[in-house]
């Protein structure tokens, strides 16, 4: 059988609130999320033992392979499916690490998709979507890879019709672990931050055929409840914002996840390319990108 490939998109938060922690630790959150066009890609040769090797201008920054969370995803469906078909995984990073969109996680998903693929498995096979929330809370979202609203702690997915939203992704090369973001939000197990009110007063999501300005204006009623506490950990994250909402022609700025990365949104393609150029001149250590989410 030919290799089967798969790509990794990068995931952004749009909006992200804590709603509170769990007695077990876990943290329900609620989010809106898309997803850009730019990915890491995923390769699978079928056949042989699993292993899994890493190139492209981030391969060094993914740290040990034994960790990465693609064999993590591949083990937890082989012990859920006996017999699964495996093989040779090859990675292709572009993505920033721990850098609050999702690469890891999108890796994974996409090697759950091509596991499904190689093993005539649907996506809704209940073992796949155990592995996934078991692999990470974000693999859930990122394996269909659409516009969601997603709850608890990555598990509840509800479908959103976005609109193609010009954007530009802004990561100053920092490493920000989510493990420590959460520390530094400083919730108890148990403890909530949402009220019943605030559940009652929260934002209804635009529908079908709504522009970007609609969404940008209840995008703005919402934020990232992480931000401040990322902030405190890596003031550089403020640098990122401070340039981003100063750019020209721009809508909304604000951090995905657990940062580091931000991102901004535009009316217009050309808008958004603009802006990254000038980020690219004023900031040549950092890691720019001008496409879009949807």
């Amino acid at each position: 059988m030919s290799a089967l490939i798969e790509e990794g998109r990068a995931k952004v938060n749009l909006s992200l609130r804590v709603v509170g922690r769990r007695a077990d630790g876990y943290h329900d959150l609620e989010s809106v999320v898309a997803f850009a066009d730019c990915a890491d890609r995923l390769t699978l040769e079928p056949g042989g033992e699993l292993k899994l090797t890493t190139t492209g201008p981030l391969a060094e920054a993914c740290g040990e392979t034994s960790d990465n969370l693609v064999l993590k995803a591949a083990r937890l469906l082989a012990e859920a499916v006996p017999g699964l078909k495996l093989g040779a995984f090859a990675l292709d990073k572009v993505l920033p690490v721990a850098a609050g969109i999702g690469g890891g996680s999108a890796d994974a998903a996409a090697a759950l998709r091509l596991l499904a693929r190689l093993n005539d498995l649907s996506l809704d096979d209940p073992r796949v979507q155990k592995v996934a929330l078991a692999t990470g809370a974000d693999v859930p979202v990122c394996l269909i890879s659409r516009a969601c609203d997603m709850t608890g702690v990555g598990e509840q997915l509800l479908p959103l019709a976005l609109p193609s939203m010009p954007c530009v992704m802004v990561n100053p090369r920092v490493p920000v672990a989510t493990k420590d973001v959460f520390q530094a939000l400083g919730l108890r197990n148990g403890e909530l931050l949402v009220g019943v009110t605030d559940v009652i007063r929260a934002p209804a999501w635009p529908g079908e055929g709504a522009s970007i300005s609609d969404w940008v204006e209840v995008l703005e009623t919402v934020a990232n409840d992480l931000e401040a506490p990322a902030l405190r950990i890596e003031p550089v994250i403020g640098e990122v914002l401070e340039a981003l909402r100063t750019s020209a022609s721009v809508k909304l700025a604000r951090m995905s996840g657990s940062g580091a990365t931000c991102f901004a949104i535009y009316g217009a393609p050309a808008e958004a390319h603009a802006a990254a150029e000038k980020m690219r001149r004023d900031h040549h250590g950092w890691w720019v990108h001008a496409g879009t989410l949807s």
